[in-house]
This record gives structure tokens, sequence and C-alpha cells, in this order.
């Protein structure tokens, strides 16, 4: 996080930090695995991986509400029983991966979670000989593959996304601008991969480190990149709890203002709702799940629960959503199942796990106007392909 942000305001965004965690490096993935049969005869056994005691602030919060989420799913689910163990990681490899041993050697027919990339990985790698997939919070695709799926939005989907929307309405040269961390790294890739999969094309990419001083001196190449390319898109990789801000502070008296380039965040930039104050951010686009069933399982759980959910809680329920529905098929919970072109209906949404254990989400795309968001292209409702 750079220092420029004070401390009342990292508290405000420690929740989506969490998010950017996610993405982590990690070993490459092998071939998809297979994995257990539902018994339709009776409750199917889930093992739910979470970092209860672990040291890092915020993550025993976040272990709950993914819990209370999972098992806000179980109510909801028809035709199908679980019967859900909770395992603690304590935010450790190690120990996820001798948990994950552990809930497969007490019954487990799959394992969801853990929260991070690394542990992920472990936990996959540790019960991957029984024929036992792993659904983990992660969003890093780079650990996806083998019996490891991944269940968090990933950079390459919502590049993806909204590369698609800015080539359809027009936008040909684009300028992308990213830290210089793992984590940027990755949204860089995303990025370049997704435009070329379009009518447009990357004309110039800019670093930074996170850094004040890094950010300031990147500000006159990103406007120099821009003019000096007639770039028609700025596609930002940086968070509201990053270097957003003042990128967006100090752009537009740069001579890269919205009014020059259409601003593009591969981060969500309505969260906290204090960005949407911000001069530079209006008229950006983004991307964001389905805002309606977004917002109705936040009063779902809030009324449950007494409280709003963690950003991510909503993985949980997404996990669980997709074990139910094939169990209520009496269809055995293997990649061939969870891989169905159908996919499933989440609280953010559908969503889809590919053939490489990353995923698809359906995403709407967003923008900022007079301080509020506004939807400007709805989330697809459902895929297409064979399902139930």
């Amino acid at each position: 996080m750079l220092a420029f942000f004070a401390p009342a305001r990292k508290a405000v965004l420690r929740g989506a930090a969490v998010v950017a965690a996610l993405a982590l490096a990690a070993c490459e993935p092998g071939p998809i695995g297979g994995g257990p049969s539902a018994n339709s005869s009776g409750p199917v056994t889930v093992a739910l991986l979470v970092p209860k005691s672990s040291p890092t602030q915020g993550d025993g919060v976040l272990a709950a509400s993914l819990e209370n989420a999972a098992r806000l799913a179980m109510a909801d689910l028809q035709g199908a029983q679980i019967d859900l163990r909770v395992y603690d990681t304590a935010g450790n490899s190690a120990t996820a991966a001798a948990a994950a041993q552990q809930a497969v050697s007490e019954g487990a027919q799959i394992i969801l979670g853990p929260l991070r990339a690394d542990a992920a990985n472990a936990a996959g790698l540790a019960v991957a000989g029984q024929g036992v997939n792993v659904l983990s919070f992660s969003n890093n695709a780079s650990i996806a593959g083998g019996n490891v799926f991944v269940l968090g939005n990933t950079f390459e989907n919502t590049a993806n996304r909204l590369a698609s929307y800015a080539a359809k309405q027009g936008k040909r040269r684009v300028v992308v601008v990213h830290s210089t961390d793992v984590s940027g790294q990755l949204g860089r890739n995303a990025i370049q991969q997704a435009v070329s999969g379009t009518s447009a094309s990357v004309v110039a990419s800019v670093p930074y480190d996170l850094s004040q001083q890094s950010v300031i001196a990147a500000v006159p190449q990103v406007a120099s990149a821009v003019t000096g390319n007639n770039a028609d898109m700025l596609f930002l990789t940086s968070t509201t709890a990053g270097a957003l801000p003042l990128f967006s502070q100090l752009l537009p008296d740069a001579g890269a203002g919205p009014g020059v380039v259409q601003y593009v965040g591969l981060t969500r930039w309505d969260i906290p709702t204090q960005t949407l104050a911000l001069p530079g951010v209006q008229g950006g686009w983004f991307a964001l799940p389905d805002p309606t069933t977004s917002q109705q399982f936040s009063q779902r759980y809030a009324a449950a629960y007494g409280g709003p959910p963690h950003p991510i809680a909503g993985l949980g329920y997404d996990g669980i959503a997709a074990v139910g529905a094939l169990a209520s098929s009496g269809r055995p919970l293997n990649a061939q199942s969870l891989t169905q072109g159908a996919g499933f209906q989440g609280v953010f949404g559908a969503f889809r796990f590919l053939s490489n254990g990353s995923n698809e989400r359906a995403l709407a795309i967003a923008t900022i106007q007079n301080q509020q968001v506004t939807v400007i292209d709805a989330a697809p409702r459902s895929f297409g392909g064979i399902g139930f």
C-alpha cells in the first residue's frame, strides 16, 4: 500500500486490499483432476478450509464471513444435503496441506478453500493423488489446474470483459499503466492478452513502483504515452487502496484526463464509496458482479448474521451452490461436471469453471457519473452450453 494514504483510509480499505492479496505466485498447473461421485443417498461431505487463527489482521473475520455465507447457501439448497466440516489453516501453507489431508481421511469428497493461492496450491498437491478437487477462494489463475479450481474473479476474466466492451465502443489504441509488483505484472499480462483478442492493440505500457515518488514520476510518462501514441484508452491496474487516487488527481493536470482518454480500471472503483468522489474517476469504466444479486445476498446475510458480509464472502456461498447443484442432479464431483458449459448461479451472478481450472464470471460494465455508479452494460444472466 502506498505511503501517502492516511491510517484511517487504510482501515476503510482493508477489505479491498485482501482481495488483491489473494494473487500470489504458485507452481505450474497440471492436468485437470477427477473427483469422487456425489452420494445421492446421503449428505455430500464438504471440507471448508479457512484461516480462522491466522495472525494476519482481518483473516479471522474473513474466515467467519466465508463460513457464514457457505451455511447460508446450504439453507437454500433444494434436493441436496451438505455435511460441512470446517478446518483451520491458520493462514499457513503447511497447515493447509495437513488440513486437506485430514479432511480427506475423514471423508471429505471435495474441498472448499483455502483462501490464498499459496495455501490452495499446497492443499491441492496434498490430496491430488486421492482424486479430491479443491475449489479455492483465490483469484490467481496461475495455480489453477490439476485438481485445483479458483472461485475468485480473475484478472483475465475482468480484462476480457472490459477489453471486449471497449473494442465494441470503438476503442483501438490502449496504454497500460501497471505496478511492478506481482499483482501488477499479472494484471498487465491479463490486459495485454485480452486486448490481443480484439480489434484494439496495446500501444504503450508504463510501469511504476509502489511508492508515492514512483507514481508521481510515472505521471508525465503516462501523459506522454497517451499523446504520443494518440491513445483513446488508458487501462490501469491500480486499486482504490493503492495508486488510483493519486493517478486520478495528477493525470488530468498532466494533460491525460478523462476528457482526453477513456479511463478503464482492472479493479473495482466503487469500494469504498469515498472513491466515487474523485474527479478523475468520473466517466471511467470498470467491471463488477451483477449488482442486483450482490445486493440481495448482502441484505440476506445482514438479516441472518447481524452485519454486512466481507466483500468476497459470497465465494463461500458460490462454492456450496456449485457442489449442491451437482449433488442434486446426481452428478459426480469431477472435472467434467464442474466444467459443464451452463455453469452455476451464485450470489455474484452466473459463473462457470473452465477446463484449465480457472473460471468465467458474468460481469457488468459500470461507470461513475456524478459520484454515482451506473451500469452501462448489464451482466449476462447465463452461459450457453448444455447443463442442468
